[in-house]
Order: C-alpha cells, then structure tokens, then sequence
C-alpha cells in the first residue's frame, strides 16, 4: 500500500512576498531560497514554504488562495520561554498561550502569533 510519509513543502499566499520573507527569517529564523524562475521560499528543517504573491500566484494553485487563511504550527529549537522574549523583544504580540496543546508526536507547550498576512502561527515545544 502506498502512503504518505512526511511534508515536503505547502504554499503560501501573501500580499508581499518581501514583507513575509523578513519576518519568516528574522522573527522564526527560516533561510530565504530562490529557486525556479526567480521564484521565493522559506526553507526550515527539511521543508520549505513556497511563498505566491495574491493575484500571481504559480499554476496549478489551490482553490481560493487567500492571504490569512493559514493556520500552522511550527516545533521550535529552543526554550519557549526564550522565544517569548524574542518575541517581545521584536514586538510581535502573542495572542495566546503559553497553553498546552496536542502536537503529532504528544504534549506540546505553544504560544500563538500572526503573521503579517494574518495567518496563524502556533510556536511549540514538545514536553518529553
């Protein structure tokens, strides 16, 4: 039986590919790639997000791509409690949490943010 055995990429749509490439790395530390025919990514672990612009978006495309429509949850590499200062050293505001939740693998602490396309953005920790 064939099966799905892990994400390698998910799309975007944003209203400004610069303004959500500036804070995917500087506030979540993700890496800028260009790849294609000038196209732009965010590469973190072994995924990356490709980033279309509204209204310009690469074919085939979702449905209805839409800026703000996202709802994703990112493992983070350090201490929530460092990345709340982070966060607040940045001004981003935290909507919610610390607040345990359920991740994939088990019990993850996380704090919720928006991106600036209004996305959601959950930040996690696994607790073991």
């Amino acid at each position: 039986m064939v099966r799905v055995v892990s994400l390698d990429h998910l799309v975007l749509t944003v209203q400004d590919i610069p303004r959500a490439i500036k804070f995917y790395v500087e506030i979540l530390g993700m890496q800028e790639v260009t790849f294609g025919d000038n196209r732009k990514a965010l590469a973190y672990g072994q995924q990356k997000i490709n980033l279309h612009k509204f209204g310009e978006e690469f074919e085939p495309k979702a449905a209805s791509p839409l800026p703000g429509s996202a709802d994703l949850c990112f493992v983070i590499d350090d201490a929530l409690e460092e990345f709340i200062k982070h966060l607040n050293d940045n001004n981003i505001e935290i909507l919610q949490g610390p607040i345990v939740r359920t991740g994939a693998l088990g019990a993850i602490n996380s704090v919720y943010i928006r991106d600036p396309d209004q996305n959601l953005i959950e930040l996690s920790t696994y607790t073991f």
